[in-house]
């Protein structure tokens, strides 16, 4: 059984010090959501608080019809998933996995039919008998996920638990977490610092700054139409511009840069327009060009650097330092005068905060 985990207006302090203000978040049953953000966010103190290891100074948090707020950590039955594995050292895998059965009292021929089950499940069954240290950090990995799984439990979480391993392994091991959360249908959350993986392994992600969630969508969503300048820097849109309307023509909206340059953007591609935005651009999402165009943002292009499918430059505009991408077929030298035209594709519209 799964169930949805509801987390309403959580405040939390360590000491003195508020790490956490007003805090809520809905996740369905069966669904997967990831917490985002820099050391010091607040995403682990989440985890902690719906996990019992701390205890939140006022809200509460739900699963289901229970209310877990003041509940000891071992009466949560949630599944965790930890960075550090956090194995039994002197147990094998097949007792590692049985280990939560044996505490909820299972007869010990269930215990091992299903903790044998689960590692088939993870492909670990021919290294059932071995100890932890004779397991490679993805192994180590599977057996801890294994665990958390084999009690059914109807909330798993992790806690930066692909950190410890290599480039290669994060990505096989993020796609099997996956298809194993799918197969379950369990109920998820999921903590992490790294976008990729958060993008890759999500339904909705939580991207969070302060002890706040500063928005909560699909990947999809969050890449394409970030919802503050907050969100749009951490999702990659290098360059934040602020601009004027000057006059509309339907869909089409003219707007003026900082320093005079004017800009034509369509509503139909780029969404609503109000009357001061900031248009917020990826370095893809300007085009450096030398031909004489009509509307663009003048640029002195600075230091250039090679990213294997493309250039990089350092623009000097009238609005700022702007950053955008060029062809590798023609190179444009330092100091070259060019127009930058941006991209819709690449491109989305922020009220100024």
């Amino acid at each position: 059984m799964t169930l949805p985990l509801s987390i309403e207006k959580i405040t939390a302090h360590y000491g003195t010090t508020k790490v956490l203000e007003d805090l809520s978040l809905e996740v369905g049953d069966g669904e997967l959501v990831s917490l985002l953000g820099a050391s010091g966010c607040g995403k682990t103190t989440t985890l902690r608080l719906v996990a019992g290891f701390m205890q939140p100074t006022s809200g509460a948090i739900r699963l289901g019809d229970k209310d877990l707020t003041r509940l000891p950590a071992h009466g949560r039955d949630i599944g965790l998933v930890f960075q550090s594995y956090a194995l039994f050292p002197h147990l094998s895998v097949l007792n590692n996995v049985g280990f939560g059965l044996k505490q909820r009292k299972l007869p010990g021929d269930e215990q091992r039919k299903r903790a044998m089950a689960m590692l088939e499940r993870v492909g670990l069954v021919h290294l059932a008998d071995r100890l932890p240290s004779e397991l490679s950090g993805g192994q180590k990995q599977r057996v801890a996920l294994a665990r958390a799984l084999v009690i059914e439990p109807p909330l798993l979480m992790f806690d930066e638990p692909l950190s410890n391993l290599d480039a290669k392994l994060r990505v096989d091991m993020r796609i099997e977490i996956r298809q194993l959360q799918r197969a379950n249908g369990t109920t998820a959350l999921y903590v992490t610092h790294d976008q990729e993986e958060a993008f890759s392994i999500s339904d909705r992600v939580a991207i969070m700054d302060q002890g706040r969630i500063r928005q909560l969508d699909t990947p999809e969503t969050l890449y394409q139409r970030p919802a503050n300048s907050f969100v749009a820097r951490f999702v990659g849109f290098e360059n934040l511009i602020d601009l004027k309307v000057l006059n509309r023509d339907g869909a089409l909206v003219r707007a003026e840069a900082k320093g005079g340059a004017v800009l034509s953007l369509s509503q139909d591609q780029l969404g609503e327009i109000p009357d001061e935005f900031i248009l917020a651009t990826r370095a893809d999402g300007l085009h450096v060009t030398t031909a004489d165009v009509a509307e663009g943002l003048p640029a002195t292009l600075g230091l250039r650097t090679y990213l294997g499918r493309t250039y990089q430059y350092q623009c000097e505009t009238g609005p700022g330092h702007l950053v955008a991408n060029g062809s590798l077929a023609s190179p444009f030298e330092s100091g070259t005068r060019v127009t930058l035209v941006p991209n819709p594709d690449q491109c989305a519209i922020l009220k100024p905060e």
